[in-house]
């Protein structure tokens, strides 16, 4: 870093676009736990949710508002404190309401966005450019009103006329916005493209010295993160980013992806960020084991190949110095493959000092001692302990933990072989009748589909498996097995008018254990429990709606 770079605003929307997601849907409790790690991490403005979405939606940002927001107070004497954001449409309920929402933290933005391209003023809007204008202008006039730092973008800002845009932002420069946001809304510019819309904008925008400019980008072509560097070679000074990329169809530019860019070639952006990149792994792997959404194997930066050498070329390399094939050395994102010394005869305050380490500052001691008491079980079953495991029984601690489950395990039994009909026994408790209850199924499958029968049987209900995945955690005989599974209610066996929601609901879950069974039977079960929590949420009126009116892309 040179005295001359800028600092680069670091924007995360994990929480808000990245939880659009096909099949993302995080409860209150987990997002708070990522917004914790968030902040760790070293994010700058936190886009915490869109609160006029449902009552749940409220309750989350306001939450994080109050109970992460404050956090960052500690952290003025290093300069760097965390915003908390809140999305809203260009309309005074929605303005007012993430008002309300993001009341609590010490620092806070309003987010309110308005189409500009003339395919959307036209087909979706149905306005003309001029009612465009008027229309950004009163929404960032009121968003003024209750905070100082207002963002505005102008959804799908890549096809709009340049022009017309200078038009609308430098309106909204006048009206008080303090960050103009420019999104790729559909992934569709290329990367000069988009670098070149950056340099225009603020080339002829009036009044564009008084702002930040931001990149938002998707990866509908695989340019989101080569777009958002664009951005930040031609003024860019904010950046909107997702954990993992994840987000609406393809995703959106990987935080860690333009992080390590920049880390990699300090002497080439004209920025530095304040994130500290040994949490970056982590953080990860915390968002991928709350929100469901796997790593593919080959991820860029956090992938679970993305240190690994086969080639003997590159292993000879590696061993007479690793900067011949390595850019990045994995203990710079905190990847690890130290071995704990830890074991059954280890005691609380050794394991409370790794969880610390690992990023869990702040469990509950409820919460720690169950995480004890797991690590325990799992030193009885697995000789050499490493991150990856502690990590896994931490990220099920969350998972337990975040959730008021209507139905727990108690015991499975299966029977299964080659040539051999699977047949399963399950016993479930029924945390709201207080009873155990037992059935028996035979599996067409395999042993895991005769344990999934069994469970619809007892619940008295059918599920749609619509993802089933299994992966290792860490290496050798005795790895954890994780899985990841992801269910719908069997829609076709309702007839009300919820039908088109709970056709499209899907919630995922995942958990780690020893014996691939009871973590594949924990997963579905928990993935249900989520299920029901939701229809529940929905008949109070309380659950955000799945219809497409609800989500909002920008």
């Amino acid at each position: 870093m040179t005295a001359s770079t800028d600092k680069l605003v670091i924007f995360d929307t994990t929480l808000r676009d990245g939880e659009q997601s096909p099949g993302v849907t995080l409860n209150a409790e987990e997002k708070i736990e990522i917004a914790k790690q968030l902040s760790r991490l070293g994010v700058d403005v936190l886009e915490a949710g869109f609160p006029i979405a449902s009552l749940g939606d409220f309750e989350a940002v306001n939450r994080i508002a109050r109970e992460v927001g404050p956090l960052m107070i500690g952290r003025e004497k290093i300069g760097h404190p965390m915003t908390i954001c809140g999305l809203a449409r260009s309309t005074p309920d929605d303005i007012k309401r993430c008002a309300e929402a993001i009341a609590p933290a010490p620092r806070k933005r309003i987010h309110v966005f308005l189409a500009t391209s003339d395919l959307h003023l036209k087909y979706k809007l149905k306005i003309n450019r001029e009612e465009c204008i008027q229309r950004a202008v009163a929404a960032v006039t009121l968003a003024r009103t209750f905070v100082d730092d207002v963002e505005f973008s102008p959804e799908d800002a890549g096809r709009s006329d340049p022009d017309f845009l200078c038009q609308v932002l430098g309106n909204v420069i006048e009206a008080g916005a303090t960050t103009l946001n420019i999104p790729d809304t559909v992934g569709y510019n290329m990367p000069e493209e988009y670098g070149n819309l950056i340099k225009y904008l603020i080339e002829n925008t009036p009044g564009s010295e008084r702002v930040i400019f931001s990149t938002h980008c998707h990866n509908d072509l695989g340019l989101a993160t080569a777009n958002t560097l664009a951005g930040i070679s031609h003024g860019a000074r904010q950046v909107e980013v997702t954990i993992n990329g994840i987000g609406e169809r393809a995703g959106n530019t990987s935080m860690e992806e333009i992080v390590m860019a920049i880390h990699t070639h300090p002497n080439y952006f004209p920025v530095h960020h304040t994130i500290n990149t040994t949490l970056i792994y982590r953080t990860s792997q915390m968002v991928s084991t709350l929100s469901g959404m796997m790593v593919q194997a080959n991820k860029a930066i956090v992938g679970r190949n993305a240190f690994l050498h086969e080639s003997g070329i590159h292993q000879d390399g590696v061993l007479k110095n690793r900067q011949t094939y390595e850019i990045i050395t994995p203990e710079t994102v905190g990847v690890t493959n130290i071995n704990l010394v830890l074991g059954k005869h280890s005691g609380r305050n050794a394991f409370r000092e790794r969880c610390k380490e690992l990023g869990f500052i702040d469990m509950t001691e409820a919460d720690f001692q169950k995480g004890f008491e797991n690590f325990k079980t799992l030193c009885d079953k697995k000789k050499n302990i490493n991150d990856a495991d502690i990590l896994a029984i931490l990220s099920n601690q969350i998972g337990a933990s975040s959730n008021n489950p209507y139905y727990t395990l108690v015991s499975t039994q299966v029977v299964a072989g080659a040539n051999t009909t699977s047949m399963a026994s399950v016993k479930l408790y029924n945390v709201k009748e207080d009873k155990e209850s037992s059935d028996a199924a035979v599996g067409v499958n395999g042993p895991i589909d005769a344990i999934f029968e069994a469970i619809q049987r007892i619940i008295g209900r059918r599920f749609l498996l619509t993802k089933f995945d299994i992966s290792a955690v860490g290496e050798g005989n005795d790895a954890l097995g994780k899985a990841e599974i992801q269910v719908k209610a069997d829609s076709s066996l309702h007839h009300h008018q919820q039908d088109n929601r709970l056709s499209k609901a899907a919630f995922t879950s995942s958990v780690a254990d020893v014996d691939i069974i009871t973590a594949a039977t924990k997963a579905y079960l928990s993935a249900i429990n989520k299920q029901i929590a939701w229809e529940n949420e929905l008949a109070k009126g309380t659950a955000r709606s799945i219809n497409e009116e609800r989500k909002v892309d920008i």
